[in-house]
């Protein structure tokens, strides 16, 4: 698994068995994630737990409002993203293709929340998106692993 080694080398098979797991769990959660948020930002599901958006129009206005135009065509996209992309980044389905934009939508809403909220998440601060854009990040360079369908379909990462 590594050249570096063990503390305790007797846990290496361990680590070994358990990497390909741990991966897929990680790219579950970073592409899942997403989908929450979709939810509730376009479609007005968990009301009272954020924003108070609940359309792609509202997207598209909130958008607009911070100056990133065209809001419409910004708005789709990040329905695409939450939608599409993100779920099957989850499942490790064209992995690389997919983890693009997760990772640029969650980079763009991490300077966004820079700029505007600080640093904290429960002050809607830029930790939150940030861990999540690392996270797609990584998997739009090492791809979806061997337990994932690009593995499990095509025989390779995608």
């Amino acid at each position: 698994m590594t050249d570096t080694p063990l503390i305790v080398p007797a846990l290496g098979a361990l680590y070994h068995a358990l990497s390909p797991w741990v991966e897929a769990l990680l790219r579950f959660a970073v592409g899942m994630a997403l989908v929450p948020h979709g939810m509730r930002m376009c479609l007005g599901y968990f009301k009272g737990t954020g924003g108070p958006i609940s359309s792609v129009q509202g997207v598209a206005a909130m958008y607009e409002r911070k100056g990133y135009k065209p809001g419409q065509l910004l708005a789709y996209c990040t329905v695409l993203t939450q939608f599409v992309a993100a779920p099957c980044l989850a499942l490790g389905l064209f992995t690389r293709p997919m983890a693009l934009p997760v990772f640029l939508l969650m980079a763009l809403s991490a300077y966004d929340h820079a700029k505007y909220d600080g640093y904290f998440w429960n002050k809607m601060g830029v930790e939150y998106p940030a861990m999540w854009a690392i996270g797609a990040l990584y998997f739009l360079v090492h791809g979806g692993g061997v337990i994932s369908l690009d593995h499990f379909l095509l025989g390779r990462e995608f």
